[in-house]
């Protein structure tokens, strides 16, 4: 049986009302429908809502899929149109500054690895990180909804403007128009630098040293790890910590009163850059999970420190609560 024909024989069955056959149909798309919604929102868990709200619109919706269109593209119809009304419902108004996303969460990188060749998203096959870098998230969550849309489905999917337009309901020029809005708007605010290669000899040491170094509370060292003008954020916080010294007196005074030896951080990665979980001392005298950092380098020096204290993240990225 070929792909073709297993495709037809799950789409009649589903339309038949057999629920098994439905999932089995839209399983390959999930982690593209997944990362797309993510894309939308910034968010892994408003992302989670999208999926599962898009999921069932499809199911009650799948008399109407006319199968001329690949099935992949319907989905992602669906997806977007999900997304946008999200943002609505929530009266999410565009932003003036990332420091305002409030709502922005890490992606794990382990379900970006699971997007295959075969998934419609071309950021799966050439460079998944770039258009899930941190610094590109915060800066789509600057754009109204249908700005955002256009700028994923035309830079990052590929497609036709009459497609785009079409999905819209709008036309080719004012589609073309938004994407130049959208690209001013991105460039502008994507202020962090370019991840290096993933898993490169230099990124390993220096995160090795930053774990190293806040394990052993030498400050110092840390320091030495910074750009003069690093920056530390903290999401849903509207905090931003610039400076190396900054950076440093923060660590040095703030977690656990400064005993930064007391937290055990473990190495993961998020957004397709390295990243550290940190665990908190508790009150049985295990290991509580407390938040997570992302880190983006610039050569072999750390540019920008975002924080997430958020322990709701830890189970999202497969890590225990507790060590």
């Amino acid at each position: 049986m070929t792909a073709q024909t297993s495709t037809e024989t799950l789409l009649e069955a589903a339309r038949g009302g057999d629920e098994i056959a439905f999932r089995e149909l839209v399983a390959p798309h999930l982690r593209a429908l997944h990362l797309h919604s993510y894309r939308m929102l910034g968010s892994y868990h408003d992302a989670e809502e999208a999926l599962q709200e898009t999921l069932l619109r499809a199911w009650q919706g799948l008399a109407r899929y006319e199968t001329r269109a690949p099935l992949r593209h319907w989905l992602y119809r669906i997806t977007t149109t999900t997304c946008l009304k999200m943002i609505n419902r929530r009266a999410r108004d565009p932003i003036t500054n990332t420091l305002d996303a409030a709502w922005l969460q890490p992606y794990p990188d382990v379900l970006l690895d699971r997007l295959g060749d075969a998934d419609a998203d071309p950021a799966a096959i050439v460079d998944r990180r770039e258009t899930v870098a941190l610094a590109f998230i915060a800066a789509m969550q600057l754009l109204p909804g249908t700005q955002r849309a256009v700028l994923i489905l035309r830079e990052v999917l590929g497609w036709p403007a009459q497609q785009v337009a079409d999905l819209l309901d709008t036309s080719v020029a004012a589609v073309n128009s938004a994407l130049q809005r959208a690209r001013a708007t991105t460039a502008q605010a994507q202020g962090a630098p370019a991840p290096p290669r993933a898993g490169s000899e230099r990124e390993r040491r220096v995160v090795a040293e930053f774990v190293r170094a806040w394990h052993d509370r030498d400050l110092p060292a840390l320091a030495a790890l910074l750009r003069d003008d690093a920056i530390l954020t903290m999401p849903p916080q509207a905090i931003e910590i610039a400076g190396r010294d900054a950076v440093v007196e923060f660590f040095a005074t703030v977690p656990a009163g400064g005993r930064l030896d007391l937290i055990r951080l473990v190495e993961i990665r998020a957004n397709g850059l390295p990243a550290v979980a940190a665990y908190l001392p508790g009150e049985q005298g295990d290991c509580r999970g407390y938040g997570i950092m992302v880190l983006a380098l610039d050569g072999d020096r750390i540019a920008a420190i975002t924080g997430f204290p958020d322990a709701g993240l830890f189970p999202v990225f497969g890590l225990p609560l507790a060590r």
